[in-house]
């Protein structure tokens, strides 16, 4: 599967990356605070990274295992992230995963990015489960997988080590029937980073 769409939210722009954002992709994810919170991001974060990354994207996509977009603010058409599905088409799964810069950070940017994302993984690519995991000194990831109704499936002690430490995985998914009797927009309580 070789389409790379583009999705438009209230918000923000879904689309590929292409090659002229490298460099917005080094700056961003090249931040500590961006690589603390991911198992494969480096820090620091070395020239050439970013488009090695963006070209291995492509590629993954273009082979149906990947469905990844950079995150865009509709106003001034800003990088603020990357979003994306690492699909297992054999068994109709993908893993969700996200970082947004960290001067975007607890705006409702990165929710609102996956709701689009969870949207395309169930109606346009047929997928069956969605599943996510955050380390756990990191609850503001969980706090996403709960808004867009993901049920916490359980914790995975101390299974990563980054940084000379080892690092508790907290697993949630979200069924296609589940997303489809409304779980997946998940809690409606007013955010107040939300636009009304």
């Amino acid at each position: 599967m070789s389409h790379r769409p583009t999705m438009i939210t209230p918000r923000l722009v879904l689309r590929p990356f292409a090659a002229e954002d490298a460099p917005h992709v080094q700056r961003l994810a090249g931040a500590r605070e961006v690589a603390a919170t991911t198992l494969n991001i480096p820090h620091p974060y070395p020239d050439g990274e970013a488009e090695a990354w963006i070209a291995r994207q492509a590629a993954a996509t273009a082979e149906g295992r990947e469905a990844a977009f950079a995150i865009f603010k509709r106003a001034g058409n800003v990088l603020i992230g990357a979003i994306g599905l690492r699909i297992e088409p054999g068994h109709q799964r993908a893993e969700l995963g996200y970082w947004v810069g960290v001067p975007y950070w607890g705006q409702g940017y990165c929710t609102e990015a996956a709701r689009a994302v969870i949207r395309h993984g169930f109606q346009e690519l047929g997928l069956h489960r969605i599943h996510a995991s955050h380390f756990g000194d990191n609850p503001a990831s969980g706090r996403v997988m709960q808004k867009l109704g993901m049920v916490y499936e359980g914790r995975r002690r101390e299974h990563i080590h980054k940084w000379d430490r080892f690092h508790d995985l907290e697993d949630y998914a979200l069924l296609a029937n589940e997303w489809r009797l409304g779980a997946g927009e998940g809690p409606r309580e007013p955010d107040p980073a939300e636009p009304a």
